[in-house]
């Protein structure tokens, strides 16, 4: 029967420690910050992904209402200014970790949905719009982006709170404290516990 020399058994035994300390760090959770970051940032990007497509869906609808409610002015020229005060907002990474950023993100894309929701009520005093094959599909994809918002949002919301809790909770709150000391709490949306549970909308 072969000895292993001593040297080569010092070399199993401290890689077979190493194996056991990282299976025993990975049981305490060493990875599970960075794990739920990427989940939150992933979220923000679907959300960020769906304020996006409603934006590319204005300028077709505000033509197309502008073609048979000019009078109308005041709603187009709300719409239109809301569109470009939202997407005038600079949006990067630190914007989920960022309190004033985030709330004027909110504050704009918030501003935005209510005057495209006065624009979309506008179609309820024009028979000609209402019924226009364009509108009623632009109207359509605008009901089910809003609907995705709110999916994306409500997505976002858990995926922050996870995080945060992460953070600020037993393991967490050691790795926290030692290897991820650059790790922020992340903002999240205010939003209604109805907006929670029923992310359904409908202009009409």
């Amino acid at each position: 029967m072969t000895t292993l020399p001593a040297s080569a058994l010092r070399r199993i035994g401290a890689a077979f420690l190493l194996a056991m300390m990282a299976l025993g760090l990975a049981g305490c959770g060493v990875n599970t910050i960075p794990t739920e970051e990427e989940r939150a940032k992933a979220a923000w990007s679907e959300v960020l992904n769906q304020y996006q497509r409603r934006s590319d869906l204005i300028p077709n609808l505000v033509e197309t209402v502008k073609g048979y409610a000019q009078q109308e002015k005041d709603v187009l020229t709300q719409v239109t200014q809301a569109r470009a005060n939202a997407t005038s907002i600079k949006v990067d990474a630190d914007t989920i970790t960022d309190p004033a950023k985030f709330q004027q993100f909110q504050s704009a894309q918030g501003q935005l949905s209510s005057a495209l929701g006065r624009l979309i009520a506008v179609a309820e005093a024009y028979p000609d719009l209402k019924s226009n094959q364009n509108f009623l599909a632009l109207q359509a994809q605008i009901e089910g982006t809003e609907n995705r918002i709110a999916v994306a949002r409500r997505d976002y919301i858990e995926a922050v709170r996870v995080y945060n809790t992460e953070l600020r909770t037993f393991p967490g709150v050691l790795w926290a404290n030692t290897l991820y000391r650059g790790n922020k709490p992340m903002e999240t949306f205010t939003v209604s516990q109805e907006q929670m549970q029923v992310p359904k909308v409908k202009f009409n």
